[in-house]
Parts: C-alpha cells; sequence; structure tokens
C-alpha cells in the first residue's frame, strides 16, 4: 500500500544516487480552496537522496549556559529533559548535546571555585554571554543529569589571552573523562570556529599572520595531549568507539582560515577525526535587509546557505568521516527579536533541517543559550526572559517525527523553475513512501497595527501525483500540521494539535482540545491533495493510524 522506491542505495551521513519513484506535486483545480500552489514538484530526476544518523536532531548549548540548561545534581532541569526525552520518544534516540560554542574557549578551570560557573560581563564584547569565565569541579556534574544523553565537550584552544589556558586542559580533560564515561561521550572538541580567532575585532587572540599549517600544530598537539591524559585517567575511552573528535568547527567556508587548507596540512593526520564539523547561519541578526519573509522564510536561500557547505566537504571527501553541521541557527549573534523567536523561524528550521536531511548531513546540532532570542527553549527565568518553549522547538519535534525512528531515507523533492515559498520533502522507510512534509512559507502577520483590518489568511491547495505503485484509490492519509495564529506568532504554537509548554505540563506533550486532529485525505487516482494555509506546513503520513 506504498509508493515504490526501486532499487535504493543508502550510505550512513552521505548522500546518493537512486532511482525514484514519482512524486510530483502538480497544479490541479479545486473550487474548495482558495488558492493554487504556484509552482509545480517534479520528478526527482538524479534520485538523490540521504539518510540521517541516529539523533539527527540534536542540539549545541553554549559553554556558559549549559549549568542552566542541565542543572545539577541537587537541581536538575526537569523541564529540559521533558524536552529531550519528546524528541526521543519519536526518533528512538535522545538528542546528542554538543556543549561548547564562543564561551568554551574563554573558559578557565578553578579547583576551588564554590559553583559551577562564574562569568563575568562585558557588553562591550557580548551582552549575551559573559566574556571572563572560570568553571569549578561542580561544572561537571551537569553531565549527570539528563539520562541516556550523549555529550561531547569542548575544551578551551582558544585562551582568551590568558596564560592559564593549557593548564586548564591538563586539569579538565580528567574530570570531563570522568563525568562522562562510556555511555555519555559523544566526542571530543577542541577550539571553537577557530578561523575567527585572527579577526575578531575586539579580542583576537591570534596574529594576523596565523595560518592553517599553526592552527594544525597546535590542534595535534593539543588532541594528542588530551588522547595521553585520557590514557592515564580514563583508558577504557581511548579506544576506536569512544576516542574521536568533531572538528574543524570552521565558522564559515571562506574566513581566514579554509577547511581544505588545514584538511591538507595534516588536521586528520592522526586519524581521530570522526565527524567534520561544520558551523552555519543563514547570516547575522546585525545585519541589514534582515526579514522574516526575504531571510528566513526562504527557500532558496536556504538552499544557497547549505550548499555552500556541501561543496566544502566535497573538496575534501574525507573517508568513513560523516559531515554534520556541529552548530547551527537562523541568525547569529544569537538571533533578532521578532524574527528569530516567532513561528516563521520554525518554519525555516523545519525547512532548513529536512534539507540538511535530504543532503546528506548525518546530524545537525541547533545551537541554543540561556536568554538567546533563537533558542528552541528559555532553560530558566531570568530578569530578560522567562522560561519556556519556544517556536523552534515545534520545527523539532516535526523533524523528528519526520525522521521517525524507522530509519527513513529523506528526499528533497525540488520545484519545477524554483520556488522561494514553497518547499516539499519525502521519508521513505524500507523503499516505500513513508511520509511528506509539504511547506507553505508565505508569510501572514497576525499581529497587526490598531484600527487595521487583518487581510483573510489564504489557504493554498497542493496536489501530489504519486506516481508508479500509488496506493490504491481511496487510501487513506493522515494529516499532521505544525500550526500557528500567523508567522509572526510567539505563542500558541502546535504541532498536531499538541502543545509543549512549560505552563501546561512542564514541557510534555499536551493535546489540546480546541485544535483539530485526525484530518485525512484520500488518494485517487494516484493524486492527493491538501490544503495548506499561508505560514504552515503539513507532513501526509501514510503509515498514520
Amino acid at each position: 500500500m506504498k509508493c515504490t522506491l526501486s532499487t535504493i542505495l543508502l550510505l550512513s551521513g552521505s548522500s546518493v544516487a537512486a532511482p525514484f519513484a514519482a512524486v510530483a506535486l502538480v497544479n490541479r483545480a479545486n473550487g474548495a480552496l482558495v488558492d493554487q500552489a504556484d509552482s509545480a514538484l517534479i520528478d526527482r530526476a538524479d534520485g538523490s537522496v540521504g539518510q540521517p544518523q541516529e539523533a539527527f536532531v540534536s542540539y549545541s548549548i553554549e559553554f556558559s549556559s549549559f549549568p542552566d540548561f542541565a542543572g545539577n545534581n541537587s537541581h536538575p532541569n526537569e523541564f529540559s529533559n521533558n524536552l529531550l526525552n519528546n524528541l526521543g520518544n519519536l526518533t528512538g534516540t535522545k538528542p546528542y548535546i554538543r556543549v561548547g560554542g564562543n564561551t568554551q574557549d574563554f573558559a578557565i578551570y578553578n579547583s576551588d571555585l564554590p559553583v559551577g560557573l562564574s562569568g563575568t560581563y562585558n557588553l562591550t564584547r557580548s551582552a549575551d554571554y559573559p566574556t571572563t569565565i572560570e568553571i569549578g569541579p561542580s561544572f561537571f556534574e551537569s553531565y549527570t543529569t539528563w539520562p541516556d544523553v550523549k555529550f561531547s565537550h569542548g575544551f578551551n584552544l582558544g585562551g582568551n589571552n590568558d596564560s592559564r589556558r593549557w593548564d586548564t586542559l591538563l586539569q579538565t580533560v580528567p574530570l570531563a573523562c570522568a563525568a562522562l564515561g562510556k555511555d555519555n561521550l559523544y566526542v571530543w572538541e577542541y577550539g571553537n570556529e577557530p578561523d575567527l580567532f585572527s579577526t575578531n575585532a575586539l579580542s583576537p587572540v591570534r596574529s594576523l599572520e596565523w595560518n592553517e599549517s599553526d592552527y594544525v600544530v597546535e590542534w595535534l598537539n593539543g588532541t594528542r595531549t588530551i588522547k595521553a591524559l585520557l590514557q592515564e585517567h580514563c583508558p577504557e575511552l581511548v579506544g576506536n568507539d569512544t576516542y574521536g573528535y568533531m572538528a574543524p568547527s570552521f565558522a564559515g567556508t571562506d574566513l581566514h582560515l579554509k577547511a581544505p587548507i588545514a584538511w591538507a596540512d595534516g588536521l586528520d593526520e592522526d586519524g581521530d577525526i570522526k565527524y567534520f564539523s561544520s558551523h552555519n547561519y543563514i547570516t547575522s541578526a546585525d545585519s541589514l535587509g534582515v526579514t522574516l519573509q526575504g531571510t528566513l522564510m526562504n527557500h532558496t536561500r536556504t538552499i544557497e546557505s547549505i550548499s555552500a557547505h556541501l561543496t566544502e566537504y566535497a573538496s575534501i571527501a574525507p573517508p568513513n568521516t560523516p559531515h554534520i553541521f556541529g552548530e547551527q541557527n537562523s541568525l547569529s549573534h544569537q538571533g533578532r527579536p521578532g524574527t528569530s523567536d516567532t513561528f516563521g523561524a520554525a518554519l525555516w528550521a523545519l525547512d532548513f533541517s529536512l534539507y540538511c536531511a535530504a543532503a546528506g548531513l548525518a546530524r545537525v546540532h541547533t545551537h541554543m543559550g540561556t536568554n538567546y532570542r533563537y533558542a528552541s527553549w528559555q532553560p530558566v527565568a531570568t530578569d530578560r526572559a522567562p522560561a519556556g518553549t519556544r517556536p523552534p522547538y515545534y520545527a523539532n519535534i516535526a523533524t523528528a517525527f519526520f525522521v521517525g525512528d524507522d530509519r527513513a531515507a529523506v528526499a528533497h523533492v525540488p520545484y519545477e523553475g524554483g520556488s522561494e515559498v514553497d518547499a516539499a520533502y519525502a521519508a521513505y522507510v524500507d523503499a516505500g513512501l513513508a511520509r511528506i512534509a509539504v511547506l507553505n512559507l508565505r508569510a501572514y502577520n497576525y499581529t497587526i497595527p490598531p484600527n487595521s483590518t487583518r487581510p483573510a489568511r489564504p489557504l493554498r491547495a497542493y496536489t501530489l501525483d504519486l506516481g508508479d505503485g500509488a496506493p490504491a484509490d481511496g487510501t487513506q492519509v493522515l494529516v499532521r500540521r505544525l500550526s500557528a495564529n500567523g508567522s509572526d506568532a510567539i505563542t500558541g504554537i502546535t504541532w498536531d494539535g499538541t502543545s509543549y509548554a512549560l505552563e501546561l505540563d512542564a514541557g510534555r506533550p499536551v493535546r489540546l482540545e480546541n485544535v483539530t486532529v485526525g484530518e485525512r485525505v484520500e488518494v485517487q487516482g494516484g493524486i492527493v491533495e491538501v490544503g495548506v494555509s499561508d505560514a504552515e506546513a503539513v507532513v501526509l503520513d501514510f503509515l498514520g493510524v
């Protein structure tokens, strides 16, 4: 009863060619619907498909914010753990957590510190995180508060112009390995965005003459020291299945250091880089001309942003080293209020993640921090923001459902002629069509100026030609919606009629009585039609019961 996908070949974390059954989105009249989709999806002629690794939906948490997100032994953050459990229930594996970011290269160890982390803010450098940081022994308690979660720990390479950097590495490797152990270790990381070390205008930590070969020398010296310390203190963590790194963790593809040159200069000389890690942001929150519609709710711009990293990775082609986004989100510099924290940003996050899956990325770590505008949730209440679940989390949930726990292969289904405001993806399980996601990325503003009239919200008809092997006529397909009152909404978000709000049940799923669920559409003549409102996404669930 499923559309077939013939002779598909899948490699974990890679993109390979295979012939697809025809799955097309075409314009067909439907008088019951308000408007028609602008363009038509064509058959996936090149047959490229990606199969994500487990925990495809994962997170990167700012080093200085990690104690807020996770808590400690006496006060674990149960709200955060509930949100992670929700994702694990959908995919079979809780998200992997990268602990890092800018502040990992500020952290200095103080064995006498009575708290996990103490930070001092310098507002000329950043108002969002402390730029002078000490961590104490209890910092590592935070790694024990989330059951069944794997972590990467970020060690300080940059140094922040502090001479205690090397002593900090020597002192913290034993603490980190003891806290994580074999069951909770993902990989290690040494340095965050070293391609910016020389060009940070506020506080450069290397000279402009510092180049890729200099970086490689430092990185190899540090990682070999880490391994020696592990052999001494945690010898069980130096086996091939537990020892390795994500690297190079560069901020971009064309900054002061270039990943292909670093690789050619011997970055992976020891063969211990398990994941080629890139960082991706569409643009900066400080950039001129940033808009929700033009910058985030723009399928073409999303593809272009990801494609630059795919091209870089292909030029290196590291063997047996899957490509991940070790850090990514909408707008760098922690996002923009009214843009990164809206439902429109959630639609962007769904589009971004599913395109990554189809393009062959093995895993995507969404970056977060306390008070960050783009965070999927605020872990604790502060004087700047209440604790709570944010719109992007609902996109994380929808992505997790779409990828599922059934080893789905994901394909991007492009539009004939291209479209900036329509996107579609297909998920295949055992070579059969399991799910189709359709995203209507046209903005619809729910909040309007006083004395203004809100225009009617368009509903557009999307008609999918399922091609050869389509389910029999009359087959019922379950429709699940990612919805809000508009693209500018910051509350009232639902996935399939469910809320994950803190105030309802501490982030656990709560089915809302005032949201319609269980909608079904019918296959007729190999065709299925569905209406999708502007600023909405749907998943057609062919396996839904």
